[in-house]
């Protein structure tokens, strides 16, 4: 399985301590045992959540070929730079 996006843990995180708290003020349950059913519930939930929220790489595929057609222009765009950047090149050393 792929690593998860920043975005995924943090909705899935959201997704549980916000779905817990409500399950438990909604239920008013006193038992262990309630509060241990509503916690995986919302363990499940929040999993859940963070598996479908779409990742960077899915969303970048989602963005079709627009996207990934100037791809190799920002990777030369890049390069340039990095070799403009090099102590040699840089403008106090001319």
């Amino acid at each position: 399985m792929p690593r998860l996006s920043a975005a995924q843990v943090f909705y899935g995180s959201a997704t549980v301590v916000l779905s817990a708290l409500a399950m438990l003020l909604l239920s008013r349950t006193d038992s262990g045992a309630g509060v241990a059913v509503i916690g995986a519930a919302a363990l499940v939930l929040g999993v859940l959540v963070a598996v479908t929220v779409p990742g960077q790489a899915r969303a970048l595929r989602a963005a079709g070929a627009s996207g990934t057609a100037r791809a190799p222009h920002r990777v030369e765009a890049v390069r340039t730079a990095a070799r403009a950047h090099r102590a040699g090149d840089h403008s106090l050393h001319r």
